[in-house]
């Protein structure tokens, strides 16, 4: 949050365990119950969460209170994330404008942590007049919730790494940078900063980081010493949920578990992929519809003039402009008998992943 001082916990983890660190939730349990399976994660495990567990998904109430319940043990560390500092704006900034805007936000979204606190309580959002109303009961229908919340650090320092939401400033002392500089610190690999501990990172997803493929695995940037792991789990339709596994404390020797729920096919042919293509993403995805069609629609994207078939179902107008779903007409190299992620599964082929990569087959599938 703007202008408010960071707080920085130091954490000394305990040697030869293996560390576990997950990024940017969103409220997905089953993302979260499945990755946590796929790991294997055990009570001999370290667990960070790095931030914004919460908003966007389906269930922020759920994955709060699970992951209070796994910080009981111990072994489980929480950052607070863009997404996750609703105790911090109840703290410091409440007031009448707040009140309207979080009044918005909640008939909007309807989701998120207040709209799930508010159905638990028995508060229908539609019948407030204003949230002011609502303020003082949701404090005391939840104390535990607001107490947990209020407590989280906005960096988790250990001798060899810093996690933090989204980034850091390299020319700030740690303990005396703002909460915004760790959670809204925007594309934080493009800055061109330098570190001398390893600060590890969600908040941008990375497939924003690719030009004209879509990859949705850990980017680790040794130069930099820079580990950025969302990998777009509930913002992008391919999306999936990242762990960064790190084997001790005293490790640099950084891998990865991915999960996502995409059904898993074998391809049955060969396919060269490659070709010009390009990457329609969040932030630059406006485009002009040049034939509309009942799956697909020719589009050219506005900015650079590039043309392709989106699918029609992408497609969405705000105020007479037409923006778009992240999208790549990117063909997908492929050999016989790959496993192949179906996200897709079109008249004319099939939207897959392989190996994190996203982009288009055109060939059969068993």
């Amino acid at each position: 949050m703007k202008g408010m001082k960071a707080r920085v916990t130091r954490l000394v983890l305990p040697p030869k365990r293996r560390i576990l660190v997950i990024s940017d939730i969103h409220a997905n349990i089953p993302y979260f119950e499945g990755l946590l399976k796929k790991t294997g994660f055990s009570e001999r495990d370290e667990l960070i969460i790095d931030g914004d567990f919460l908003e966007k998904g389906e269930n922020s109430l759920g994955i709060l209170r699970r992951l209070m319940d796994m910080s009981r043990a111990g072994n489980t560390h929480v950052v607070c994330g863009n997404c996750d500092d609703w105790a911090d704006i109840y703290s410091s900034f409440w007031n009448e404008y707040h009140d309207e805007h979080v009044m918005q936000y909640i008939l909007w979204k309807k989701s998120g942590l207040l709209w799930d606190m508010c159905n638990a309580a028995g508060i229908d959002p539609f019948e407030l007049e204003n949230f002011s109303s609502a303020k003082e009961r949701l404090l005391s229908c939840f104390p535990e919730e607001w107490r947990f919340l209020s407590a989280l650090p906005h960096a988790i320092e250990t001798e060899r790494f810093v996690f933090a939401h989204a980034g850091m400033r390299p020319d700030i002392p740690i303990t005396e940078q703002d909460a915004e500089d760790f959670d809204r610190c925007d594309s934080f690999l493009t800055r061109g900063w330098r570190f001398d501990k390893w600060v590890i990172v969600g908040h941008w997803p990375v497939m924003l980081y690719g030009a004209d493929k879509v990859c949705a695995n850990p980017i680790v940037d040794r130069e930099k010493k820079i580990v950025s792991i969302d990998g777009g789990c509930v913002l992008k339709d391919d999306g999936q949920l990242n762990a960064l596994i790190i084997p001790d404390r005293d490790s640099e020797d950084f891998g990865f578990i991915s999960y996502d729920p995409f059904p898993v096919k074998t391809a049955l042919n060969d396919q060269a992929g490659g070709g010009p293509s390009y990457y329609i993403r969040w932030g630059d995805s406006r485009v002009q519809v040049l034939k509309r069609g009942a799956e697909f629609s020719r589009c050219r994207h506005v900015r650079t003039g590039y043309e392709m078939d989106i699918l029609t179902k992408y497609l969405f107008t705000d105020n007479e402009f037409t923006d778009c779903n992240d999208c790549t007409d990117y063909v997908l190299p492929v050999q016989a008998g790959d496993k192949l992620r179906v996200v897709e599964e079109t008249s004319r082929g099939y939207f897959v992943k392989r190996k994190g990569w996203s982009g288009w087959y055109y060939g059969e599938l068993e």
